[in-house]
């Protein structure tokens, strides 16, 4: 930690990008590996200075993505830093290029940093896996999301540690949370609907979220990454309430959602990554009525004790009421993990009406082979992979101006692209599991029996080797 004194809002030369000098008298800086050093005023220091907060460093950014890229050990901590330090960078590059017309103010920027700060304190164990595998399993009907549970703790936060700040600050950082969720509060204020945009960005998808992970996630992988943020956060205007961007750059803000595309089937998707995921999530679930883990969502007081060192507890723990939970851990520890049977990509023409594949459709797909295959012998996982439009193009949805004389946007259609980007902007990816080695050949046979009744055609792309399908 140190500290620096400067004008609040100049700039100050970096090798990666401009860094923001503020009055860093009463500030402290922590070094990031991807951003440099990022400075914490006393206000935002007070939110990461609680129990809260500081719970992030125990929740693995990549849930269990490190199982097979062992470089995938970062914190949704560093992360929520880095969302922080680059919407600060966004907030005062727009007041720098619309000081008159914007009306930017100090209440302004302490919303869009607090809420790049707070966005992903309400995360649950292994990130999304919590609420999209584990939490619909166990609580029918459940519509939890994690940005939701980022409000309330907040809320708490803010009584617990008696922090003293303005409660329409608070209110605004709330919105811009939920901006792109389902459960999206209507905005206080009937002015600068763009500040909305650059955390969690409703409206288009580009966002200083993405900005981060996508490349923090991609050099913890070992993967290269040609998108960079730098351009997009240079050159960007507001046009109409809306943030735009240089219309030669279509290809930098397309690389956005193409990176995130890549990330999704390179690793966050991995066959092998959902094996573990799904095993994990089999392991909570049966934990869950003994440890009562799904209700600590209830109370910010009580969920801030919920992380990833939850799957320690139960694998050392004495109980009984544990031993099936237990296994499975002790099955991903010595790797002995569920077996990919196969995959297939739902054809284009069957997207719209998609309808998510189940166990019990694999189990009416068999037939006669010596074995009667249950439920609870198979895992399937329904991977959804889009550029954060579904089946459209995200360039549609995004303003472009023509040069920074410019006083009108627009938007580019599919028509007036390169050529070379794709007609078709999702794909749907049915991948089937064996919960046990010995059936993987069985199952295999009826996945493709199902593929037959449902399209008329084998769809998988390759076949799974004859010594795995017959492995006991």
């Amino acid at each position: 930690m140190g500290a620096y004194s400067n004008d609040d809002l100049a700039f100050i030369p970096s090798h990666c990008s401009p860094i923001l000098s503020q009055d860093f008298s009463s500030s402290k800086h922590i070094h990031d590996n991807l951003h440099g050093n990022i400075y914490l005023q006393p206000l935002f220091l007070k939110f990461v200075d609680t129990e809260h907060f500081q719970r992030l460093r125990d929740l693995k950014q990549l849930g269990a993505a490190h199982m097979v890229f062992p470089g995938a050990v970062h914190s949704r901590f560093e992360h929520s830093l880095g969302v922080y330090w680059l919407a600060s960078q966004a907030v005062h590059v727009l007041h720098n290029h619309h000081r008159m017309e914007l009306d930017i103010d100090n209440f302004d920027m302490t919303t869009v940093k607090l809420a790049g700060l707070l966005h992903d304190v309400g995360h649950g164990p292994f990130s999304h896996l919590f609420e999209s595998e584990f939490l619909p399993r166990v609580l029918e009907g459940s519509k939890w999301c994690h940005e939701e549970m980022s409000v309330r703790v907040i809320d708490h936060i803010v009584d617990e540690h008696c922090i003293d700040i303005d409660s329409q600050i608070i209110q605004r950082v709330k919105e811009m949370i939920l901006a792109s969720s389902e459960f999206a509060l209507p905005k206080s204020s009937r002015e600068k609907y763009f500040l909305y945009d650059i955390v969690a960005n409703g409206r288009n998808g580009v966002d200083v979220d993405k900005f981060d992970y996508i490349v923090r996630d991609s050099r913890a992988c070992g993967l290269g990454c040609n998108f960079a943020s730098n351009r997009l956060m240079e050159q960007m205007r507001v046009l109409g309430d809306e943030i735009c961007y240089p219309a030669k750059d279509y290809l930098t803000v397309y690389k956005l959602f193409s990176a995130r595309a890549d990330l999704y089937r390179t690793v966050y998707t991995h066959p092998k990554v959902k094996a573990v995921e799904l095993m994990i999530a089999d392991a909570l679930v049966k934990a869950n009525s003994y440890l009562e883990i799904s209700s600590c969502i209830q109370e910010p007081s009580e969920y801030w004790k919920l992380d990833d060192t939850i799957i320690k507890t139960i694998e050392t723990a004495p109980d009984p009421e544990l031993k099936e939970a237990k296994d499975l851990i002790r099955r991903i520890r010595r790797r002995d993990l569920y077996q990919f049977c196969n995959e297939f990509a739902v054809p284009r023409d069957k997207l719209e009406h998609f309808k998510k594949v189940t166990p019990q459709d694999i189990i009416c797909s068999q037939k006669c082979c010596g074995v009667t295959l249950k439920e609870d012998d198979i895992a399937v996982s329904n991977v959804r992979i889009d550029l954060t439009r579904g089946t459209l193009n995200p360039l549609e949805h995004i303003r472009f101006f023509q040069d920074y004389h410019s006083s009108s946007k627009f938007s580019i259609p599919d028509e007036r692209i390169s050529h070379l980007l794709p007609a078709c902007y999702q794909d749907m990816i049915v991948r089937v599991y064996s919960k046990k080695p010995g059936l993987v050949h069985a199952i295999y046979e009826a996945f493709e029996n199902f593929q037959l009744k449902t399209y008329g055609t084998k769809a998988q792309v390759y076949e799974t080797m004859e010594k795995k399908r017959r492995r006991l």
